[in-house]
């Protein structure tokens, strides 16, 4: 059965689009920890990270570097988080958090709850500052 990650790449479940190559994709996470939360995932659906093929497993990281860039950019924050937990979601992913204390990456505080409309303006904000 396929992810939900692999249904938002199908077109099958909408996103809050960041970009896209022909490898990867960056979206907001809906329920973010704090604003600007993107995840990067690799098109092809393999569950944990480590058991990517290396071209994938750097393909992944270089572009999650030049997304992490621009929400740097575009969402105040001292600096981007990230982090590999992989247990939610079968389908490898990284997550790009804008951080200004520890606290901001701190999985198990109640997540945000941002409407669809405030969603897309944050996601209009990173687009302009995406660099490929």
């Amino acid at each position: 059965m396929a992810s939900i990650f692999t249904k938002i790449i199908n077109g099958e479940i909408p996103c809050h689009k960041i970009a896209e190559s022909d490898t990867c994709l960056a979206f907001l996470d809906i329920n973010p920890l704090t604003t600007g939360h993107t995840l990067v995932i690799p098109k092809k659906e393999v569950d944990y990270i480590f058991d990517l093929d290396d071209e994938t497993y750097v393909e992944l990281n270089l572009f999650a570097k030049k997304v992490g860039l621009a929400v740097e950019k575009a969402i105040p924050c001292l600096r981007i988080g990230t982090t590999v937990i992989g247990v939610e979601v079968p389908h490898a992913h990284i997550h790009l958090i804008p951080l200004n204390t520890m606290d901001d990456i701190n999985f198990s505080k109640p997540k945000m709850q941002p409407s669809q409309e405030t969603l897309s303006m944050v996601a209009e904000k990173i687009r302009k500052e995406v660099n490929f």
